[in-house]
């Protein structure tokens, strides 16, 4: 939940693990101890959308056993490799770094990926401030880092059991196109629709789509957007990188986005949930700010990592 500096700073004084979400200013100057933290001003709390530099929100763990590790661009792959057999692991990737960038293009290839829990968020910023770095933080060492994953691989008793969700409002639209890529990565120029090869930004003004709106790939009948981030000279900059091999549709327009979610979440309502994470997108698009979203409170973040990494989502984890 969002506390104050000093509620923090007494939690971590009395020893459970946990994970924080704030300014950069803030992570920086709380006391050691057993947690991990990422930036970011946006969150859902239960009393509806915030955005603040004054607060923290917390996630408490009271497990045993847990530990942390560092990642760069090279190491990022052994995340794996590190996480428990029966638990989960929270991954903090700082927005625009070279680590942001291998996950995102990598981890669907990392060695045991679907055979671990991994869940996670992208460390952002104020988007209306100047001056402000993406950082994940290492609460053991105080280390601050621009440039690094941080994790904290989560143990969980052998009675309990892990599960990662994803909430995405969003459908392909009905005769949506097929969309095809050959170039992978987060910026693109061309592209194949239905067979054809097009310029993609020029597609995109042609038939007027709406740019706040995500692509939809299909991995194997499951839906994961990757959403616009901007147009510029030709090419369409995404929030995440697009692949071979996968067929993509433009997504279903939304009449009410804030309805929406509230109308998705209401099967969730009453259940307790240990973790969960919302996407800056949907925080602005749906205009979230000052409206309640039961159930789910946590950071609003610049990408969500369920296993691999995803735009325009809430993720959660639940213990059974």
């Amino acid at each position: 939940m969002l506390k104050t500096f000093d509620e923090v700073c007494a939690l971590i004084g009395q020893g459970n693990w946990l994970h924080i979400a704030g300014t950069e200013a803030l992570l920086k100057k709380l006391p050691r101890g057993k947690w991990i933290g990422g930036s970011t001003e946006y969150f859902m709390s239960d009393k509806g959308g915030v955005v603040t530099g004054e607060q923290l929100f917390v996630d408490e763990f009271p497990f045993i056993g847990c530990k942390v590790a560092d990642y760069d661009e090279n190491t990022i792959e052994n995340v794996t490799k590190d996480a428990f057999d029966n638990g989960f692991s929270v991954v903090i990737l700082p927005f625009d770094s070279s680590v942001h960038i291998a996950y995102s293009k990598g981890a669907a290839s990392f060695e045991g990926m679907f055979l671990k829990n991994i869940v996670g968020w992208v460390a952002g910023l104020n988007l209306s401030a100047e001056g402000q770095t993406p950082v994940a933080v290492n609460g053991l060492t105080g280390q601050s880092y621009p440039d690094r994953a941080v994790v904290l691989h989560i143990p969980l008793p052998e009675d309990k059991l892990v599960n990662i969700g994803i909430i995405n409002i969003f459908e392909p639209k009905e005769g949506s196109p097929v969309i095809t890529f050959e170039d992978e990565g987060f910026s693109v120029k061309t592209c194949r629709i239905d067979g054809r090869e097009v310029v993609l930004a020029d597609y995109l003004a042609e038939h007027n789509i709406n740019t706040n709106l995500p692509l939809i790939g299909d991995y194997s009948g499951a839906g994961v957007n990757v959403s616009i981030k901007q147009i510029a000279d030709g090419v369409v900059n995404l929030y995440a990188p697009v692949f071979q091999g996968i067929r993509y549709h433009f997504a279903a327009e939304i009449s009410d986005y804030a309805g929406e979610f509230k109308t998705r979440l209401e099967q969730f309502n009453g259940h307790r949930y240990t973790f969960s994470c919302n996407c800056i997108l949907n925080f602005l698009y749906g205009g979230l700010e000052g409206k309640t979203i039961d159930t789910f409170f946590g950071p609003i973040t610049f990408g969500e990592v369920a296993y691999q990494l995803v735009n325009q989502t809430l993720v959660y984890v639940e213990i059974l």
